[in-house]
């Protein structure tokens, strides 16, 4: 049930892109903008004056915050006050955790009124400039995706290096990196939410028509980001342990691979090619290889502990195969932050300082003559296969929350009777 209605590009909306968001540590998707609903028209007839007004005045909150925010908010800027006196973000992320239980009244029980209202936002990776759709589970949905984007913006302010009191190179604290992986959990555990419990609400037709920025493997795709620079933050934070060993870090590092697979896997045949979509897709597939030169990186080191002339010569090929994975890495960023919006990388710090450092060093100190031998093809045919490791990073359990206790004494005309009041995620 529910139609839905999807704005070609060309019809000059209101989609606004910043033509460039600065220092990029975490992709975060432009925001989906939410469009002014009005709720008395569509659900006057059914609810009280009360509830609707409620209704109203939290999701205008929402348009009013998000359509003055969304075109900048990518952007890396350390706090932006508001009249509020709190950080845009936080300010936000509070608006939408104050709507969804009172939109879930819409939905409690399969109730009629979640088709009454048609729900309008803006894309940003999709080909149509907005999409609306006559079904509250739309709205859940893109709440939901907002949520998980806000924290994803917050986790790449903590990861953009400041500058130290003492003067030395600008460095993320370790305050920020513990930080950050909480909220990299967070994040994918309102992403995993939308998979299994908000998706399955909508009819198949809907969950068909759906702007691609929150089709089923871009929401899959961005939860396993959120895992896997979570893992990343957890590499860096081994690589400075004196205690952490080689071991230690070869699994981080190829939990890290299976986890940008996988997320490559989930985007490959979408048609993410409009602005933010393509440089999504860049991001991941430069992640990809990253992780993979890291991960190459490591099995190469401990192979070279072997005694066996066998051993070295799959550490050697396992070095060159991350020395090749390195360089292409550093092409891939550079074409992610050419793709518009343009962005620049931070200065490095974490893994990729380390590495940035390492993996050439070692490679040709391990390689030294025989380098020249060995085309990029035959440097892969002979490179070792990676350990397997079984993920250990999972997302938050979340749950949507229990509708509003305003909606206890409400009587909704033409309502089923007999409805309880409580909906789990």
């Amino acid at each position: 049930m529910g139609c839905f209605v999807s704005t070609p590009k060309d019809s000059g909306g209101s989609r606004r892109r910043p033509g460039s968001i600065g220092e990029v540590s975490v992709y975060v998707p432009g925001l989906r903008i939410p469009k002014p609903v009005d709720f008395a028209l569509s659900l006057g007839d059914y609810l009280s004056k009360n509830i609707v007004e409620r209704l109203s005045a939290l999701r205008t909150r929402i348009v009013v915050m998000a359509g003055q925010e969304g075109p900048t908010i990518t952007r890396t800027k350390r706090k932006s006050a508001t009249q509020h006196g709190g950080s845009t973000l936080a300010d936000l992320q509070q608006a939408l955790e104050d709507y969804l239980p009172v939109l879930l009244g819409l939905v409690e029980n399969g109730s009629h009124l979640q088709y009454k209202l048609q729900f309008a936002w803006v894309n940003q990776e999709d080909d149509a400039e907005e999409t609306a759709m006559s079904n509250a589970w739309y709205e859940v949905l893109s709440v939901l995706h907002l949520m998980a984007t806000l924290l994803l913006s917050q986790a790449n302010l903590l990861l953009l290096p400041r500058m130290s009191t003492d003067g030395h190179q600008p460095k993320v604290s370790e305050e920020s990196r513990r930080a950050s992986v909480d909220i990299f959990l967070k994040a994918a555990g309102y992403l995993d939410c939308a998979v299994r419990h908000v998706l399955p609400q909508l009819p198949a037709e809907l969950r068909r028509s759906l702007p691609v920025d929150l089709a089923e493997g871009v929401l899959r795709a961005l939860c396993l980001q959120a895992l896997g620079q979570g893992v990343d933050i957890q590499l860096g934070m081994a690589i400075d342990s004196a205690k952490a060993t080689l071991a230690v870090k070869r699994r981080l590092a190829c939990e890290m691979v299976k986890y940008w697979q996988q997320a490559q896997d989930n985007i490959m045949n979408l048609p993410l090619a409009n602005g933010w979509g393509e440089k999504h897709r860049l991001f991941v597939k430069w992640k990809y290889i990253e992780a993979k030169a890291a991960a190459y990186y490591y099995h190469g080191l401990i192979l070279d502990e072997g005694n066996t002339e066998k051993s070295h010569g799959m550490a050697v090929a396992a070095l060159q195969a991350a020395d090749e994975y390195f360089k292409e890495s550093k092409k891939l960023c550079e074409a992610f932050n050419a793709a518009p919006p343009l962005s620049r990388n931070p200065p490095l710090w974490g893994t990729m300082k380390y590495l940035f450092e390492k993996i050439p060093k070692d490679t040709s100190s391990k390689v030294r003559i025989n380098r020249d031998l060995y085309s990029y093809e035959r440097i892969m045919e002979t490179a070792p296969t990676l350990p397997d490791f079984a993920l250990a990073l999972k997302p938050d359990e979340y749950q949507l929350p229990q509708v509003d206790s305003s909606w206890r004494t409400e009587h909704v005309k033409g309502a089923q009777s007999g409805a309880t009041n409580h909906l789990n995620g």
